[in-house]
């Protein structure tokens, strides 16, 4: 998944990958936006399925991270509408729960399939992940 800090939006100007972060713990959210941050990338946090959503129509993220299991809308059903409105987005999903399998396959029988890393995530494999 190559998702390098350097972009151009525009043609005129170089412009930071934009990276959402969705999580239900805020301070994970938070955590993960502000590591991309300091690596070049331009985050914004989310902690919840329709926040993100909503997020994603102004601020056009490049990739969503999202946690799996959380409440209300879950990260995959949040991804798949993401996806909707932004087929270009990639997605990469953690979950430190065995739920997530189940949430997975599902998804998966309907046409989406996402990557997922083992929450809880090394920020250098969180960032190798991204950049390779």
């Amino acid at each position: 998944m190559n998702i390098a800090p350097a972009g151009n939006r525009d043609g005129n100007s170089p412009a930071r990958r934009r990276v959402l972060v969705l999580d239900d713990e805020s301070v994970i959210a938070d955590t993960l936006a502000a590591i991309l941050s300091l690596h070049g990338y331009e985050c914004a946090a989310t902690y919840s399925g329709d926040d993100a959503v909503e997020r994603s129509r102004s601020f056009q993220p490049d990739l969503l991270i999202a946690d799996v299991v959380m409440p209300g809308t879950n990260g995959i059903q949040a991804a798949i509408q993401i996806r909707t409105m932004l087929p270009d987005c990639k997605i990469l999903l953690f979950s430190g729960q065995a739920a997530t399998a189940d949430l997975l396959e599902d998804a998966r029988r309907s046409g989406h399939d996402f990557e997922i890393l083992s929450k809880p995530v090394h920020p250098n494999d969180l960032l190798a992940r991204i950049q390779s």
